[in-house]
């Protein structure tokens, strides 16, 4: 066998003949006319045909919810159940196109509907604004939706997208020059992490820790959750300095300026996070900068990652469909696997390797590992 052939199966044609007479039969008008009669057969149909459709209407589904929060309706319905008529007029909206939304945000399960046709929040339309970063999460997905709408464009990788523009820091020191872009960038990553501060610390434990320090930490929103849950831990955060000009950090935190591409990171510190910083960069910038932390590092030293994962052999919603595709708008970095976040840990010289499973592995994953000594 030559180094270029790879082995192929004497009788390939036949391997997945049955697997083609499935696909086929599956996909026949008459087969789903019979299967939507059978008793037997009705439901799987029924569930497989709506599971479909909301497959088709994502989009409208993620519209009501943007339109949901753009219009405050959470803060609207605090006090007490509201007909449409109202929502309306405090809106500026047409009251028929009000109760369109109503009965579309009903549907998706963030409104109640009354007998006396009055809307009150659900259990999920009031969580909404109890949800660290959310609200404007939601509201920055317009760029998203933007990159995305030719989809077979974009996985070509034709032109430059908006996520792009947004992120420029991803590319290095250059794009952070714009103070506003950082500012903008700066809130909308503290808004969001206090949640993905919440699930790392559940999970991993520091009360044998002398000091940790957060590279790439944006403000320093999870050096303030590390200084509440462990008031004796001396903190350090590592970030561009035109970041450090908005950091909110805890009395006892110093902060260190520079750019972990360009500078060595420093010594000191005997567990360094990396919260949400991975799956920004290309494995060519994440290799570097592992070997770096791995040389920061005293010998026992831990290093954190805590990042939305892929699910791997197992694909998650949260993690093959959303971050990787939110991920490859960005046009760097990539939705990594717990066990691809744990190759390169290893490659990078760490041992003890250990994924940690997070109570809400659709908010992160947690993979930490030690520098052998």
């Amino acid at each position: 066998m030559s180094s270029g052939s790879y082995w192929r199966p004497r009788f390939w044609p036949e391997k997945h003949a049955f697997y083609r007479r499935w696909v086929k039969l599956a996909g026949a008008p008459a087969f789903q006319s019979w299967a939507s009669a059978m008793p037997g057969a009705r439901r799987l149909a029924k569930r497989d045909g709506q599971a479909l459709f909301d497959l088709v209407s994502g989009f409208v589904y993620s519209q009501i919810l943007h339109a949901f929060v753009q219009l405050d309706m959470p803060g609207l319905l605090q006090k007490e159940p509201l007909p449409a008529w109202r929502l309306a007029a405090r809106t500026r909206l047409d009251p028929r196109r009000m109760e369109v939304l109503c009965q579309g945000a009903v549907a998706v399960g963030l409104l109640k509907r009354s007998r006396q046709g009055e809307y009150r929040l659900s259990r999920l339309g009031a969580a909404l604004p109890g949800v660290p970063g959310l609200c404007e999460m939601i509201q920055h997905h317009d760029v998203l939706y933007r990159d995305l709408e030719d989809p077979v464009s974009f996985l070509r990788g034709e032109g430059e997208t908006e996520l792009a523009r947004f992120w420029p820091y991803v590319f290095g020191q250059s794009g952070t020059n714009d103070p506003d872009l950082a500012a903008r960038y700066s809130k909308l990553m503290s808004d969001s992490q206090a949640l993905v501060a919440e699930e790392t610390l559940r999970v991993v434990k520091l009360e044998d820790a002398h000091r940790l320090m957060d590279v790439g930490g944006g403000t320093g929103a999870f050096l303030r959750a590390v200084d509440a849950a462990y008031p004796q831990l001396r903190l350090r955060l590592f970030e561009l300095p035109t970041v450090l000009e908005h950091a909110d950090l805890p009395p006892r935190a110093d902060c260190v300026g520079g750019s972990f591409r360009e500078d060595p990171l420093p010594k000191g510190a005997d567990v360094i996070s990396l919260v949400r910083v991975l799956y920004d960069h290309a494995d060519e910038t994440v290799k570097a900068l592992l070997a770096k932390v791995y040389d920061a590092l005293p010998p026992g030293g831990r290093v954190v990652i805590s990042e939305p994962m892929a699910g791997g052999a197992t694909p998650t919603r949260a993690g093959d469909a959303y971050f990787a595709f939110y991920t490859m708008a960005m046009q760097t970095g990539c939705a990594r696997s717990a066990a691809q976040v744990s190759d390169l840990l290893v490659q990078a010289g760490f041992s003890a390797v250990e994924t940690i499973p997070t109570y809400r592995e659709f908010v992160t994953g947690v993979v930490v590992a030690r520098k052998p000594g």
